[in-house]
């Protein structure tokens, strides 16, 4: 496929080397910072621009991974009549494109991207359009750069970028607070990074349910104390640590769940 990329960011690396790597031509990178658009269209053997007025309008393909704020106000910068044109967004509706295009859907990386790594990771995708042959066509271009494509409307891939989230954007949030708490305390953050793996590791086999461990898992109410003794002179961790923990030791557990340290 001929593919025209808008945007520099990390979406649109990842996603161009994949394209590329995977026999696509990027025809053209269009970044708003001239040198941001350069930088990647050299990156993947690219035209750039920074001109919406000189975008290649003869791409098979134009996929805009922009913010969620400018891809719902394309419309005032983009005309591609028929040519197939999608987003990445998890978050915005497929119908923001309607009027940038007669053809439209949505290419979206279930996946956290960082234009840094060196190895690309795995990424899960979710796909839409307003017709049958643009769905087709997305279809056949995914799987070239991925072995999980799926066709998911509006509200389910909303709910997938809100679970997305939970899974990913306050775990991490925890593990800032924790690395927070090893350097005031003199502990090493790497210490945790093998729990950490084998956690995530364990839910390829197991529910999350199931693998539930800790002290309020299995009502340990002396470690617990022992535990907010510690924080005493750390009033939002005190906050995290309760709301946590009362939110485990009040859920339904299933019997036979095993807990243990």
């Amino acid at each position: 496929m001929r593919i025209v990329m808008i945007g520099t960011g990390n979406i649109a690396t990842v996603l161009g080397k994949k394209l590329k790597a995977a026999g696509h031509t990027i025809v053209q990178v269009y970044g708003r910072q001239a040198e941001n658009a350069a930088a990647l269209a050299t990156m993947l053997n690219a035209g750039a621009c920074s001109d919406w007025d000189a975008l290649n309008h003869d791409a098979d393909l134009y996929m805009v991974a922009l913010s969620d704020q400018a891809v719902m106000g394309l419309e005032k910068h983009l005309q591609l009549h028929n040519r197939l044109v999608v987003h990445t967004a998890g978050a915005v509706p497929m119908q923001v494109l309607r009027n940038v295009s007669s053809s439209y859907g949505v290419f979206y990386p279930l996946q956290t991207i960082r234009k840094e790594i060196e190895q690309l990771p795995e990424i899960p995708f979710l796909l839409d359009a307003n017709s049958v042959s643009a769905k087709e066509q997305l279809q056949v271009l995914a799987r070239t750069i991925s072995g999980n494509v799926s066709m998911a409307g509006d509200e389910e891939r909303l709910k997938y970028h809100l679970c997305a989230v939970m899974t990913n954007n306050f775990s991490n949030y925890l593990y800032v607070q924790a690395a927070g708490y090893c350097e005031k305390t003199g502990l090493a953050f790497q210490q945790l990074l093998p729990l950490i793996d084998e956690t995530a590791a364990r839910l390829h086999h197991a529910t999350p349910r199931s693998v539930q461990t800790g002290p309020a898992a299995r009502k340990d109410l002396g470690t617990i104390e022992k535990h907010l003794g510690l924080l005493k002179d750390e009033p939002q961790l005190t906050a995290l640590y309760k709301f946590f923990t009362d939110q485990i030791l009040n859920f339904n557990w299933t019997s036979n769940d095993n807990h243990h340290s």
